[in-house]
């Protein structure tokens, strides 16, 4: 198989996120639904935050394991230090934007006519975005750096002429993407401004694009740490937009709503994975 073949499989591999972006789109769902959406978007990152922390942390294992203190300490540094970056960075970023946010003029007239500057900044780029558009981005940004070490196994295993491994990781993956699709946009149904197609397809590329770009990366560079760092990265935003979710969940109510939409979001991870425990990975 050519690397050209290997590209394209990456590239089908992280296109299926695409195939639940609609659901955003979707208006009319009664607080029940839409609280039961958040959880189990919720549910399937808690998934994928399990999946994440085990491969990520691995390697720091296997060096206990192998009594290599020097590996030890530089792998738990990197793995924590990125943990750090993934859940704290995100918390810090928010609360800057928060500060630049309020920061504003008020009391700018918000009709048509000529408008100012701030106004014009306070509709347009992550500092105009509703609450759930900014967590959908978040959620994207998570899944994307947690997509990016799946291009990597994708690449590296082609790399190593592993090719039917290659081939069974991109088959894996594809069907995982799919559903963590409708994790991403699970929020938007709630928001009372329906989203655009071209914010759906921003989403879509943030999340999906990192399994390309990790299988071009993953066919020429290999590095252990490197992958370490990008696991740790994922997993901390995951935790963090884990949190906000919950606590969208937990503001609409139906507390029961809520827990049958996390253990559903969970079922359906695990039951996606199935797929590489079938193949034998």
């Amino acid at each position: 198989m050519s690397s050209g073949e290997v590209v394209l499989l990456g590239a089908i591999a992280g296109a299926t996120i695409f195939l639940g972006l609609p659901v955003g789109r979707i208006r009319g769902l009664s607080v029940p639904v839409r609280s039961f959406l958040n959880a189990a978007s919720a549910g399937v990152l808690v998934f994928l935050l399990v999946e994440t922390i085990a491969h990520g942390f691995e390697p720091v294992e296997e060096a206990v394991e192998e009594s290599e203190w020097g590996e030890l300490a530089l792998r738990g540094l990197i793995f924590l230090s990125a943990f750090a970056v993934g859940l704290l960075g995100l918390v810090y970023y928010e609360r800057w934007m928060d500060h630049r946010r309020n920061a504003l003029p008020q009391g700018v007239p918000m009709g048509p006519g000529a408008a100012a500057v701030q106004e014009l900044s306070s509709r347009t780029g992550i500092h105009g975005l509703s609450e759930a558009k900014r967590t959908s981005l978040f959620i994207a940004i998570g899944i994307g750096l947690h997509n990016l070490a799946e291009g990597l196994a994708i690449g590296q295993s082609a790399a190593n002429d592993a090719i039917s491994l290659a081939v069974l990781l991109v088959v894996g993956f594809a069907v995982h993407n799919a559903t963590e699709g409708f994790g991403i946009v699970a929020p938007l149904t709630s928001d009372a401004d329906r989203p655009s197609w071209g914010f759906l397809g921003l989403l879509g590329l943030i999340a999906g694009l990192p399994t390309f770009l990790g299988t071009l990366i993953g066919q020429s560079f290999v590095d252990e740490n490197v992958d370490i760092a990008f696991l740790a990265l994922a997993a901390g935003s995951i935790l963090y937009v884990i949190v906000q979710l919950l606590g969208q969940a937990f503001r609409l109510g139906h507390r029961e709503m809520l827990m049958w939409g996390l253990f559903a979001g969970i079922v359906f991870g695990f039951g996606t994975d199935l797929v590489l425990v079938a193949a034998g990975l």
